[in-house]
């Protein structure tokens, strides 16, 4: 039975997020590394490639890596079900389909309310050991409150292996709340929680009724 089951929900920045753009201007005084945003709305925006790549490298280890192992293709077979393989002889489609995740409408109508910047500077400085010269930066981080509006599809490929699927999507979830997205997490940048607010069938008749992923 192919279906496709959406899960919705929203992502909340805990503490500023940085998740580097390319830099659009080399003035004396500009940003070293501005946030990605959406060129349409110049809104900031969490790239779906950024939450999926934390979420399986975070599982992977979870189900621990094999010993000196190099190539993503060689995650656990629970890991691969859900994010994919090219590896030839075991190619397999990833079965979630995450999107960039954008500035919800709620957040910014929040944000203006309260006359708050969607966007923080953050004054860094690092210092040679050997000659105590100074290396200042900016960066520039999502505002901590920011809420972002969260949409994967998961394709339901094998009916018996959905249950456990879910289960290690809740998994993941679980872990990147108790690590960070983007950069300079070691620093305070980037936790963050989810909130799940549907999950329900779109496509086939798999009934998607009880399936948790927070």
């Amino acid at each position: 039975m192919y279906s496709k089951i959406r899960i919705t929900g929203e992502i909340e920045v805990l503490t500023g997020l940085h998740i580097g753009g390319g830099g659009e201007t080399s003035m004396i005084g500009a940003i070293d590394s501005p946030v990605v945003r959406d060129p349409h709305t110049r809104m900031p925006v969490i790239p779906g490639s950024s939450i999926k790549g934390k979420m399986r490298s975070l599982l992977a280890r979870n189900f621990g890596l094999q010993p000196m192992q190099k190539n993503h293709n060689d995650d656990a077979p629970e890991v691969l079900r859900l994010f994919g393989s090219s590896k030839k002889g075991n190619i397999q489609r990833s079965r979630l389909q995450i999107s960039d995740a954008f500035y919800s409408q709620k957040s910014k109508d929040e944000f203006d309310l309260r006359d708050l910047s969607y966007t923080e500077t953050k004054f860094e400085n690092t210092i040679d050991r050997l000659t105590a010269v100074a290396n200042p930066r900016q960066i520039e981080r999502v505002t901590r409150g920011a809420i972002f509006d969260l949409h994967i599809i998961y394709n339901v490929e094998n009916d018996s292996e959905v249950s456990e699927d879910f289960k290690n999507i809740k998994k993941a979830f679980d872990l990147l709340e108790n690590d960070y997205l983007g950069g300079g997490g070691t620093r305070g940048n980037g936790r963050v929680s989810f909130k799940i607010t549907e999950i329900e069938t779109v496509i086939g008749d798999y009934d998607s009724t009880g399936l948790i992923v927070k």
